[in-house]
């Protein structure tokens, strides 16, 4: 058998399968399984919709949570179960993220979606529903919500949207390069009139390389680290170690800028707990560094992804020193953003220093 084979062999008993794509035209679910923050940032949110029709040629359908703040979680799980449900939409995307997504999995019917696998996007709290969905065998994109990539202000990224387009349309191993340009910093959304305004963009020094020198391959896992610690104490939702042999890790912190020492007790509960050892690379996407509350200087904004790139390597370093990494990537909670195929097939060549995702 050769590598390749044994790969796809590999590939097909842990059973992920990619939702069909989209056309011009066709229907998509916009939800809110978090917070409902359309209901208070009305014209951030219907920007974003308006993009998604114009840019994609996509028709939003809202629900009854959409634009709804504190709705309770069973209601969340109904309106999600109902979109996979309903065969006329193709997709479902996130209107925001937030922070206890992780209640509605528990109400969620596990049949209804493995029988209408779809395109489900978005990222940091939405990290629940791509493990969920991972669980159940189907591919899903972290990224891309409505209010903050659709809706971004004075244009959609390019990047950005060159991703979505091969996440929602055209699928295939595309290769992940760095972005020239990036951002950590907006605007507050209570100022719509700064809608129209570019946010600071900053030169990409590029991706930083540990451990290369090999090929690897695998399905892609994680999301946004405080999610993913979530899950470390529920345990609820978390596999059999063996299921994450292999597999691909990729994390990234949130708008929190949670400190070096939480990042790294987060490394050490994976490892006590035998899963980080699992992984055969890591993709860690770029700490956001700024915040309205922290307006930290570019020498701060240094310090604080220094510090939180050494925390990943002492841990690294303790339960896995020999995995590759691939630190300062281009997803997640920084602007703009490449989709991660969770459960989608990663191939990482650390010798030419290059990565292909498959969508």
């Amino acid at each position: 058998m050769t590598r390749k084979e044994a790969f796809q062999q590999h590939m097909q008993n842990k059973h992920f399968i990619y939702p069909p794509k989209l056309q011009a035209g066709d229907k998509v679910a916009v939800l809110s399984p978090s917070a409902g923050l359309p209901e208070i940032f009305p014209e951030v949110f219907d920007l974003g919709l308006q993009r998604l029709r114009e840019n994609f040629g996509l028709v939003p359908v809202e629900y009854p949570s959409t634009r709804k703040m504190n709705t309770p979680p069973e209601e969340r799980a109904r309106d999600i179960i109902a979109a996979f449900a309903d065969s006329e939409i193709k997709a479902v995307i996130c209107s925001i993220g937030g922070d206890d997504q992780i209640k509605v999995l528990k109400y969620l019917e596990p049949e209804v979606l493995r029988a209408h696998p779809k395109p489900f996007l978005g990222y940091s709290d939405a990290t629940n529903l791509h493990m969920y969905l991972w669980n159940l065998g189907i591919v899903s994109y972290y990224g891309g919500a409505i209010m903050t990539q659709f809706g971004r202000y004075h244009a959609m990224d390019e990047y950005t949207v060159e991703s979505l387009r091969y996440a929602l349309f055209q699928g295939g191993e595309v290769e992940i390069v760095p972005t020239p340009e990036w951002s950590d910093e907006n605007y507050r959304w209570n100022e719509p009139e700064k809608l129209r305004l570019r946010v600071p963009m900053f030169t990409n020094p590029g991706w930083k390389w540990h451990n290369a020198g090999r090929v690897i391959e695998g399905p892609a896992w994680g999301g946004c680290l405080e999610i993913v610690d979530y899950h470390l104490r529920a345990h609820r939702y978390l596999q059999p170690l063996e299921r994450y042999k292999d597999c691909v890790l990729f994390l990234e912190t949130s708008e929190e800028m949670p400190s070096a020492t939480y990042v790294y007790d987060v490394f050490m509960g994976l490892g006590e707990r035998g899963l980080l050892q699992q992984f055969s690379a890591l993709l860690i996407g770029r700490p956001k560094a700024w915040e309205f509350n922290q307006q930290r200087s570019a020498e701060q904004k240094d310090v604080y992804k220094r510090e939180q790139e050494e925390a990943i390597l002492k841990a690294l370093q303790e339960y896995h020193p020999s995995v590759p990494v691939i630190f300062n990537m281009d997803f997640g909670h920084t602007d703009p953003q490449f989709m991660v195929p969770s459960g989608g097939h990663i191939r990482i060549d650390g010798i030419e220093k290059r990565v292909f995702v498959r969508y």
